[in-house]
């Protein structure tokens, strides 16, 4: 389970900001009520690069400097490679900024990705937005909190504008450190920014057909709820895993889940210990839970899918990738009886959208559930919509995960791409 409130965020790495550059994204405006929302991703042929190459990604290729770095595991010197992103325009006042990645980080390495904004008042400072490695040998993989300024906070995993500081540009920026004198290589494959505005809306209406009505993909069924009181250092299953869960269906569905040999930690009695091992390794040391949204991405991206978190603006949106073979995780919050079906009240939850009946209801893995063989749950179009986009809830928050050779759909004609 994630707490919701509505997040905004934005997502900047850089040593230096100057004034604008970089085409303006379409103008364009959504319907009445629908989010503004655009999702880029990043060219690492452009920005500056200390000690980093662009070729299939971005790797570590030189050694720009050297950083001390403190954490529980004690206090380490890392060398370390940086690039800085091109300012990129949002082309609307953004109150949130949510970056998201896939890399390949072996032993010896980690990463941290920041963002910064501009607004009309000028420049904020760089923020935080994930510390990652995939192991537990080198540092905890960790969000920071405490960085809140009169600029900007970051909840978690989401840049938030403060009031009257709407994000109108934006820079990534990603550091690769790796133990002195190796030769291993961090790479980042992928890297993202989706920033969006949410618009204050406590009912959403329905939205029409997006040609996948009659289409359900073949996901795999895991429940969380199996895993009741698993491994309480990773926040001990249940009602907390509900990300894991989604994010280890998606990847059986592409076959590219853990390995038993992988798994072979996990309790013997454990039915799947691919959901434990997902736990295990999204886990945010700081928000003390497995829900980080850009993590879990980041932990699908080790099997070698691509992915991303952004907002869609519909369920029609949905419905597009679906309809193109990719099931869909969703983060949404509501009060028992909002959701016919559901049983339940949540004040954040994922569960993984695998198709849509002939009438256009919505067809889900919800983790939620007593056993896998009860996951199954259909929920109607309206309420499911409503739950899912209204500004109480995440406001369409969503991971999408494929394999590189998977095409993803056309975005929505006339508004900026939100994948």
């Amino acid at each position: 389970m994630r707490t919701l409130t509505a997040f905004l965020s934005t997502v900047v790495l850089a040593t230096a900001l100057t004034a604008p550059t970089g085409q303006a994204v379409a103008a364009a405006k959504p319907a009445a009520g629908q989010a503004d929302v655009v999702y880029q991703r990043a060219d690492f042929a452009g920005g500056t690069a200390e000690g980093t190459t662009a070729g299939d990604g971005l790797s570590f290729a030189s050694v720009a400097g050297t950083a001390s770095y403190t954490d529980a595991l004690g206090t380490r010197t890392w060398e370390y490679a940086r690039w800085t992103g091109p300012e990129r325009q949002t082309g609307f006042g953004a109150t949130e900024l949510i970056a998201s990645w896939t890399a390949d980080i072996p032993a010896g390495s980690w990463m941290q990705v920041e963002a910064r904004a501009r607004h009309a008042a000028g420049l904020t400072k760089w923020y935080v937005l994930g510390r990652w490695a995939y192991g537990e040998g080198d540092i905890r993989r960790t969000s920071v909190p405490g960085q809140g300024d009169a600029d900007a906070n970051v909840a978690v995993d989401t840049l938030v504008a403060a009031d009257g500081r709407l994000i109108d540009a934006y820079q990534l920026r990603v550091t690769l450190y790796r133990t002195p004198g190796s030769a291993v290589t961090p790479r980042v494959r992928t890297l993202g920014a989706m920033a969006s505005h949410v618009p204050e809306r406590k009912r959403v209406p329905v939205s029409p057909g997006g040609g996948a009505w009659g289409t359900e993909l073949d996901v795999p069924r895991r429940s969380q709820s199996i895993h009741s009181g698993h491994y309480p250092e990773w926040d001990g299953g249940g009602q907390a895993w509900c990300s894991p869960s989604s994010t280890t269906m998606v990847l059986g569905y592409w076959g590219r889940w853990p390995s038993a040999q992988d798994t072979a930690w996990v309790d013997p009695s454990d039915p799947n210990p691919e959901v434990d091992h997902a736990a295990r390794y999204t886990y945010d040391h700081a928000y003390q839970g497995a829900g980080n949204w850009p993590f879990n991405v980041a932990y699908a991206g080790r099997y070698g899918v691509d992915g991303f978190v952004t907002r869609l603006r519909t369920l029609t949106e949905l419905e597009k990738l679906v309809g193109a073979g990719i099931p869909v995780i969703t983060s949404q919050s509501f009060k028992k009886g909002e959701l016919p079906g559901a049983g339940y009240g949540t004040d954040g939850h994922i569960m993984v959208v695998v198709g849509f009946t002939e009438n256009g209801d919505v067809i889900a893995n919800d983790p939620a559930s007593s056993s896998n063989d009860a996951v199954r749950r259909v929920y109607p179009r309206a309420d499911f919509e409503n739950v899912w986009l209204r500004s109480s809830s995440s406001g369409g928050v969503v991971y999408v995960i494929h394999p590189p050779g998977h095409a993803l759909p056309a975005t929505t004609p006339g508004l900026p791409a939100n994948w």
